[in-house]
């Protein structure tokens, strides 16, 4: 029988943060999973995982989409180690999931990569968004 490990450290219980959950364009049918006045524009995963790598949490990447998500440029997600193997919390801050999604979304605005472009990071996602009829006319060459 393949039941989950009773192990809280295992990687497979390891909770998963989709960037879909903290994306402020997204509403919660799409997917979305905290208020989007407090989520972010289109967070990729490795500024979740920098947030949170930072905040000295365990943590590491896996190529899965979100089931709701249709669109392969936000590809990824986080996984995150929420308990010790004895059960307790890693971090004291971090009591629930929804903790964590709350700690990333207030943070990734202050990246270093967001607030350098800080009016040039949100025309370049939005320009990859639009720039899905370019890809198209490529391939008609």
């Amino acid at each position: 029988m393949a039941h989950l490990s009773e192990n809280p450290a295992d990687k497979e219980r390891f909770i998963c943060v989709y960037p879909v959950y903290i994306n402020s364009k997204k509403t919660l049918a799409e997917g979305r999973r905290i208020p989007s006045e407090k989520a972010v524009e289109n967070p990729s995963c490795a500024e979740i995982r920098d947030v949170l790598t930072a905040a000295g949490m365990n943590v590491y990447m896996e190529n899965k989409m979100h089931p709701r998500e249709w669109n392969r440029e936000f590809r990824g997600r986080v996984r995150v180690q929420m308990k010790e193997t004895d059960g307790s919390l890693c971090q004291e801050k971090f009591n629930s999931r929804k903790d964590v999604m709350f700690y990333v979304a207030e943070m990734i605005p202050k990246l270093k990569t967001r607030t350098q472009k800080s009016g040039g990071g949100d025309t370049s996602s939005q320009q990859g968004e639009g720039g899905k009829g370019g890809k198209s006319r490529k391939k008609k060459k």
